[in-house]
């Protein structure tokens, strides 16, 4: 057949198929493919129906379709359904054609299949897509990586497709070679995993020590919004605290209290793990997630297990609320601030030469975790593209300092009243931490070193330089190989 299309797509469930509408509405002829090609022709005559977007029954018929350089977008699950596509797609494709994994999948598997792609003669792009439904259908954030010569025959599409920020600028921008995309997205996954489980945390401070109503906490996240909270999990934690089942109850009190994961928190926080960086919030918020999982246990343990009488909150609401939007905000900094390290880390590693600004501006739309001061973020790195830590840019520090009294006010209140709040209390131990110049670690080393003749630097002495202590007069003088600090 003559090619048709300026891109195909294969995987027709509700992220697939809002993808091809968004991209058929900005004015791109799409082919169509699914496994089960019963939903091809379903896709076709029922949201598909009068549009550009053909419908093809058959690999063979759906490459065929497709305009030179081919692009295939690819959103199946993540695994091995990427990779069975992959090997059926390179016999039918020509040197310079493009596959493209749009699902959430782990970067090291994006990596691999790069190089491998590549040593074929084609071109390979793995891009994280940020919005969930809407953002596909509407303009999802999108964060591209692989193949780099692969970017100019991708990037009108996909900056046609995703959101715009207030001056038009698209939240879509190249961010690196091989698995940097599905990084990237994945270390916004864990933000996101953070930002949830904080606002949580905030949830039950107002329920159980302030003794809030749902409607009460409608209208303390619908003012958050308006201020320097302002984000799309704030306004739709707004919208599920108003939200109310036929018979006039309130659906979230009939939730039962067990969280979801796909895996791309725990990604996260093993990236960190291996790269030494201390993501601790998104790691606590990975653990609440799993501690939550465990619901017949923490039922059988609150009968046994106990925590302070329930103290009813007299103090002064308004204020507490104010120290809580100030814990909130604070906590959130930190968060990014993680995810932020962990990616400098990550380039430095893989040889990724990352846009950190650039990255914040895509998060600005479309994506979960897209918020207000992701736009100070971007201030921060257009102002010192080299800083070490965003905490240390003077809108932040100040922000910070301005917020602390109230922060820890509020885990004052939480611990005391024995409600748990793992991520604002180690958001605040990380800070805490940063900003101490010396820690006990000196002890800790001295613990290893003892046990284990791990060596210590003394403060005394130039860096780089180690010591063994006999510390009981029998050890001698043999000392571990290895010294990591």
């Amino acid at each position: 057949m003559t090619p048709v299309s300026d891109i195909g797509l294969i995987g027709l469930a509700v992220m697939g198929e809002n993808l091809v509408l968004n991209m058929e509405s900005k004015g791109f002829h799409v082919s169509v493919f699914n496994r089960t090609v019963a939903k091809v022709d379903k896709f076709i005559e029922g949201r598909g129906a009068g549009k550009n977007i053909y419908g093809a029954h058959s690999l063979e018929d759906f490459v065929a379709s497709l305009k030179s350089p081919r692009k295939v977008f690819l959103m199946v699950k993540a695994g091995s359904a990427v990779d069975d596509f992959i090997d059926k797609l390179i016999p039918l494709l020509d040197e310079g054609d493009i596959i493209i994994d749009g699902g959430n999948t782990h970067f090291p598997d994006t990596t691999r299949r790069t190089a491998y792609v590549e040593s074929k003669g084609l071109l390979y792009v793995g891009t994280g897509v940020s919005g969930g439904e809407e953002g596909a259908l509407h303009g999802p954030s999108m964060m591209p990586g692989g193949s780099p010569a692969a970017w100019p025959y991708v990037k009108p599409i996909f900056q046609s497709i995703c959101a715009k920020v207030a001056d038009g600028t698209p939240c879509c921008d190249w961010v690196g070679e091989g698995g940097a995309g599905h990084f990237v997205k994945m270390v916004h996954n864990g933000i996101e995993y953070g930002d949830i489980q904080l606002i949580c945390e905030c949830y039950q401070i107002m329920k159980d020590i302030l003794g809030m109503s749902n409607a009460e906490m409608h209208d303390v996240f619908a003012k958050w919004n308006k201020g320097d909270l302002d984000s799309y999990l704030i306004e739709i934690t707004r919208d599920i605290l108003d939200k109310k089942d036929e018979d006039g109850n309130y659906v979230l009190d009939y939730i039962l209290d067990t969280a979801g994961q796909k895996g791309t928190g725990k990604w996260t926080a093993i990236s960190a793990l291996d790269a030494g960086v201390p993501l601790t919030l998104i790691g606590e918020a990975v653990f609440a997630r799993c501690l939550s999982a465990q619901k017949d246990e923490r039922v059988a343990a609150s009968s046994i297990l106990k925590g302070p009488a329930p103290v009813r909150f007299d103090g002064d609401r308004e204020a507490f609320l104010e120290d809580l939007r100030n814990a909130l905000f604070a906590a959130k900094v930190v968060s990014y601030a993680q995810g932020y390290t962990l990616m400098r880390a990550a380039a430095k590693e893989y040889g990724w030469n990352l846009n950190y600004g650039g990255i914040a501006l895509m998060w600005r739309g479309g994506c979960i975790i897209r918020s207000v001061f992701l736009g100070k973020i971007k201030e921060a790195f257009d102002k010192n593209p080299e800083i070490a830590n965003i905490l240390l840019d003077p809108y932040f520090s100040e922000k910070l300092a301005s917020a602390q009294d109230g922060w820890r006010r509020v885990l004052a209140a939480a611990i005391t009243s024995g409600v748990p709040a793992p991520t604002l209390s180690s958001a605040l131990e990380y800070y805490d931490g940063y900003r101490t110049s010396r820690l006990p670690a000196n002890l800790l080393q001295a613990q290893r070193d003892y046990f284990g003749a791990h060596t210590y630097e003394r403060t005394d002495r130039p860096r780089g330089e180690f010591f063994h202590t006999n510390w009981t007069g029998e050890g001698g003088d043999t000392v571990a190989g290895t010294y990591n600090a």
